[in-house]
């Protein structure tokens, strides 16, 4: 089947369609993990946006029911070097290109997926359509210009969950804010013994200190962190209230309800190998990432706040703890999956910081 992928600034990338058939708009981006592309695809922080992964197999173990991160996808399209028509793994109950089709989303492949990366790294993330329809290049581009930016859309009300719901345990109750929540997040916070209680993004904090929780972690989501109108109300209304958690946009509300400052990154950080400076323990850890936002340190001065984490290909704001309040975030993914589990301790410090 033949398809394009159009950028907004006129380049143009031909290849091979699989999965739907149609057309889509979003963001294009780049993810650099090695393995792990069912995890990816169904992380809800990629909602409205077109995937391009760097490493050039995809496909080859299939999709299976023990690694989905949520109930579907909700990318608006993904493109690969070479997409793996015969998958071969004994968890396989389905090809990518059947799951795919399934949830109406559009694929790429055939396509230098190196020069596609190497624009964005070097122009930025810009707006992309990628279509199987007859339309003529120029009218592609246009319509790659005219597509929606991330900036001003309100994604979170596509991903959170649409009601409440819990999972048991003997130990102390956490709300989840789900802002496009990885079910990782909720097998960590099980496995460390908490009693979890999921709430859609929209919930209010009278509603959350309702449930008498011992704590409240913010998830990671999709879109600008600007844009979680609802959310950082609520957070903003709980400081000081309960001990208080946020994971990658979750950690970006954190910082703006208390006082600081988010800003666009030229191309984000999505993948499983990015280092990580942890600042009080000097260790560095291999952390699994997917963020186009980052905190602006120069708006942390004066709020008694301190960094604790930092990247160490641009230095940017990986971690933030409150200095007298039970608030910390980190801007990684501690849940990883995909990814390496250096980072699982976190969940465990959120712990202790309940029970202190």
């Amino acid at each position: 089947m033949f398809t394009r992928l159009a950028l907004e600034n006129g380049e143009i990338f031909y290849g091979e369609g699989f999965g739907a058939s149609g057309s889509c708009e979003g963001e294009v981006i780049f993810n650099t993990a090695m393995t792990g592309y069912q995890e990816i695809l169904t992380d809800p922080s990629y909602c409205g946006q077109i995937l391009t992964m760097t490493y050039p197999l995809i496909g080859n173990y299939g999709i299976n029911p023990d690694d989905f991160e949520s109930r579907q996808p909700f990318l608006r399209g993904f493109v690969v070097r070479e997409a793996c028509s015969h998958s071969n793994n004994w968890r396989t109950t389905e090809s990518l290109s059947a799951y795919l089709q399934r949830h109406n989303i559009l694929a790429l492949a055939g396509i230098d997926t190196r020069a596609l990366t190497r624009i964005i790294r070097q122009s930025g993330t810009m707006r992309g359509v990628i279509s199987t329809e007859d339309t003529d290049d120029r009218e592609l581009v246009q319509r790659a210009g005219r597509a929606l930016s991330i900036s001003g859309q309100n994604l979170l009300n596509e991903v959170t969950t649409p009601e409440r719901y819990t999972i048991a345990a003997g130990g102390p109750r956490v709300v989840v804010l789900d802002l496009g929540l990885k079910q990782s997040i909720v097998k960590n916070l099980s496995k460390a013994g908490c009693e979890v209680v999921v709430v859609p993004a929209m919930t209010s904090a009278a509603e959350i200190l309702a449930l008498k929780p011992g704590a409240l972690l913010l998830s990671n989501g999709p879109g600008d962190p600007k844009d979680a109108k609802q959310p950082l109300e609520t957070t903003k209304n709980l400081i000081g209230k309960l001990p208080l958690f946020g994971i990658c946009l979750g950690h970006q509300i954190l910082a703006l309800a208390l006082g600081a400052d988010t800003y666009k990154l030229k191309f984000g950080h999505r993948g499983a190998n990015q280092p990580v400076k942890d600042l009080e323990s000097t260790k560095v850890q291999i952390t699994s990432q997917n963020h186009g936002y980052a905190i602006d340190e120069k708006t942390l001065v004066g709020l008694d706040i301190s960094v604790t984490h930092r990247n160490l290909h641009d230095w940017t704001v990986e971690g933030i703890k409150h200095n007298t309040l039970p608030i910390f975030s980190v801007q990684y993914h501690p849940e990883a999956f995909p990814g390496p589990s250096d980072s699982a301790h976190i969940f465990q410090r959120f712990l202790s910081l309940i029970e202190a």
